[in-house]
């Protein structure tokens, strides 16, 4: 009868180990691709509309180089209007880099901003060096970005 004891006494230890183990995991799998943050540089207003160049930093936390071949603005009420912008940015495996890039928005959705509001872009990503002529299917991300903090054009 012990010994019946011992064995379903087990059970419960080792469904807690391995629950343990699954949990611990868990944040490691969560990290997204890349994210990032930005930083207004100038602003200009357009009656109803805010033209912005803003800094973009974007981080790379996968083990491959990644080659951003397009940023759209995908944010707001009406994501349809969006500006897309077609750019070239190498982002290194483990590692970072920056791009300046204009944007036409609503004043009222730059206001949002202003107030914390996270801009969201999709990232058209392509193979890196692709010279060997062959089509390498392309794929994309989301990243919300993070404001920085500092000065930023008024």
């Amino acid at each position: 009868m012990n010994h019946h004891i011992l064995r379903f006494g087990k059970l419960p230890l080792v469904m807690a180990a391995l629950f343990s183990l699954g949990v611990q995991s868990a944040p490691a799998s969560n990290v997204p691709l890349v994210s990032g943050s930005y930083q207004v540089l100038q602003k200009t207003g357009l009656g109803s509309q805010t033209q912005i160049r803003i800094r973009i930093h974007l981080v790379n936390h996968g083990p491959s180089e990644l080659s951003i071949q397009r940023l759209t603005l995908w944010d707001f009420s009406h994501p349809e209007k969006g500006g897309s912008i077609a750019c070239a940015v190498a982002l290194p495996a483990h590692d970072s880099a920056e791009t300046n890039q204009e944007f036409t928005i609503p004043q009222s959705e730059f206001q949002l901003w202003q107030r914390g509001l996270r801009p969201r872009f999709i990232l058209q990503i392509g193979a890196p060096g692709n010279t060997s002529g062959k089509t390498i299917p392309k794929s994309t991300t989301v990243v919300r970005l993070e404001r920085i903090s500092g000065q930023e054009a008024k």
